[in-house]
């Protein structure tokens, strides 16, 4: 599989950049690093770890610095800065480049952008965007709700009810994120975050009726387009011969990319109401979440039923 690219124009479109210069060359430029560089280091002549495949941030400081400087020098700072690599020149607060800025990029075919917010809120902007793009993304078959603010995905094998159950959950005041496939991608080192395919965008198969619409029947408050992955329900048909998690201290969790995310196993069979187990899962989980686990309360209770029950024998 090959890096994972976007085109400054693809930038464009999902943010509030300004094209200063270089309008025909937006896409041709193009963005494989969510990192951002604020070259200050380069602005003084020092290039051995310049990182040229990043976008350029340059702020008050670094417009600042470069003012100090001579046409000539800043000209040939500027010069070899505009590499193949480089995809674009930003410029916050409304700062607008100089002729020397304009004139090397426009000689590399470099397009400069610019904002009218601070430095850090335009790296901001650009950081949380190009993250969500430029992630590794994989498919994941299962069905994705907002049950209580938390995102459930519920996983199975193909006919045990994930969608029938989605669907309840649904009319429960609850919201689809995605059905049949989830697309995933790691955020940050701690989140796991799940969408719809565009094509799926919004859509339900359930059998016996076929594809349905979730916003049109139920209205635009029960979908949304992506939601953290807090908890996965594995839907499992029930089996005498599997012991199934009866106490809850037992805490699995399912690896997704780098990040740990809870799971555990609900048993299905005819009379159990799945969509109803649901939405006591997530509430549980966001108890534990808040520091109350039932499940260490009962521990607790039995060791010193056993502990009184104990010193109750020796009395005798």
């Amino acid at each position: 599989m090959g890096k994972v690219s976007v085109t400054v124009q693809d930038l464009i479109n999902h943010t509030n950049l300004t094209v200063y210069s270089g309008q025909d060359f937006l896409s041709e430029r193009f963005l494989t690093d969510t990192e951002i560089s604020r070259p200050g280091l380069e602005l003084t002549g020092y290039f051995d770890y310049y990182p040229a495949d990043r976008v350029q941030l340059f702020g008050q400081t670094e417009t600042s610095y470069a003012r100090s400087m001579t046409s000539k020098n800043r000209y040939h700072v500027l010069r070899e800065m505009s590499t193949d690599k480089t995809p674009a020149f930003v410029f916050s607060r409304g700062i607008k480049p100089s002729k020397e800025m304009a004139q090397a990029a426009k000689a590399a075919h470099i397009p400069i952008l610019g904002s009218n917010l601070t430095t850090t809120r335009v790296s901001n902007i650009i950081t949380q965007y190009l993250e969500k793009v430029l992630a590794p993304r994989k498919s994941i078959h299962g069905v994705l709700v907002d049950v209580y603010g938390l995102g459930i995905l519920i996983k199975g094998d193909s006919g045990i009810g994930k969608s029938e159950t989605a669907l309840e959950l649904i009319k429960n005041g609850h919201r689809l994120v995605a059905d049949d496939r989830v697309d995933v991608y790691q955020q940050n080192e701690h989140t796991i975050v799940g969408e719809a395919p565009e094509i799926l965008k919004n859509l339900m198969e359930i059998r016996g009726i076929g594809i349905i619409d979730v916003m049109t029947l139920f209205g635009a408050s029960a979908v949304r387009t992506s939601m953290e992955i807090s908890l996965i329900i594995n839907l499992n048909n029930w089996s005498k011969d599997q012991n199934y998690e009866r106490v809850g201290l037992d805490n699995k969790v399912e690896r997704i990319f780098d990040v740990d995310v809870p799971s555990m196993v609900i048993p299905v069979k005819v009379g159990r109401n799945i969509s109803n187990i649901i939405e006591v899962a997530a509430m549980d989980y966001r108890a534990k979440k808040l520091g109350y686990d039932a499940a260490d309360r009962f521990e607790n209770n039995l060791t010193g039923l056993i502990k009184k029950n104990s010193e109750s024998d020796r009395n005798k």
